[in-house]
């Protein structure tokens, strides 16, 4: 049975969503499923979510990785120089509006890093929106974080409405410039975090050495950014961190960075006598042209 306080949110929400098969709008029905007017119908699920994909998604993406990523990142102190810049944006951006608006996380994930910034911006008039293509993800956000709306659904087949959003957050995840201009309203503001070439540097020298591999540049993906929106400010952070090493298991879990390497090599990471990471990020902030 699904919670009347959820499916409450979805109806205040609802003329934000539009169904991805033939884009027209949904309504909440019997306060268990949302429906358009070509009889579509999307329920919402006895954990809080609603699924709005229409194709299998296969990915490497496990509920393990999302375990792991959900323990980082509520139980360890390594993002919290990168949650506490956006937040501040957010903050500054947001703080003297009166009106209830919402916030998209594009791609994520189990929801960790959206929870943390809300809590942090204290924007009372925000809600934050999760939309990713996995399940198991999108499952795991809704059973730990009741506030906020998530969404199974594909970026490229965007659940939601035309300039529907006040703010888009794209954290280490790919982009769909095109749907973001599109739900994005006129002014509104985006955040994107990429990667800088020193960003879990550890990690990448345990597993690859001197491969190419180790090495990271996002020239490309800021050059792509600037061309779909405003450039306003680049926020560079860098930071060190000590953790408990037992957590370090969970960061090479969590990381694609192991996908592709051997066991000895992620075992030589968790066992190694230094338990210092560095988080290394490029905090792009934009606005919609």
């Amino acid at each position: 049975m699904v919670n009347q306080k959820i499916a409450a949110k979805f109806k205040t929400f609802s003329t934000s969503l539009r169904c991805p098969l033939c884009k027209e709008s949904l309504e909440l029905v019997q306060y268990k499923s949302l429906l358009c007017s070509n009889r579509h119908t999307y329920d919402i699920s006895k954990h809080g979510y609603v699924n709005m994909l229409n194709h299998s998604a296969k990915s490497r993406y496990s509920k393990t990785l999302y375990k792991a990523r959900e323990k980082i990142i509520m139980e360890s102190e390594l993002f919290d120089p990168l949650h506490d810049k956006i937040s501040a944006v957010i903050h500054d951006y947001f703080a003297n509006s009166s009106t209830t608006s919402l916030m998209l996380d594009a791609g994520c994930g189990e929801g960790s890093h959206l929870k943390k910034i809300l809590e942090q911006s204290r924007i009372g008039t925000m809600t934050g929106v999760g939309v990713d293509i996995s399940k198991a993800a999108i499952e795991q956000a809704a059973k730990n974080y009741k506030d906020e709306i998530w969404l199974v659904g594909d970026l490229a087949r965007s659940p939601l409405a035309d300039q529907s959003f006040k703010m888009i957050l794209n954290l280490f995840s790919p982009s769909n410039y095109k749907e973001f201009k599109r739900i994005l309203s006129s002014k509104g503001l985006i955040i994107k975090v990429v990667p800088r070439s020193g960003h879990l540097k550890e990690m990448r020298k345990s597993l690859y050495g001197s491969n190419e591999k180790s090495f990271y540049k996002n020239d490309e993906i800021v050059s792509l950014f600037r061309k779909h929106f405003t450039l306003t400010d680049t926020i560079h952070v860098t930071d060190v961190r000590k953790m408990d090493e037992s957590k370090l298991p969970y960061l090479a879990q969590m990381s694609p960075l192991s996908w592709d390497s051997n066991q000895a090599a992620i075992h030589s990471f968790i066992s190694r006598n230094s338990s210092h990471v560095t988080i290394d990020a490029d905090i792009l902030i934009g606005i919609n042209k």
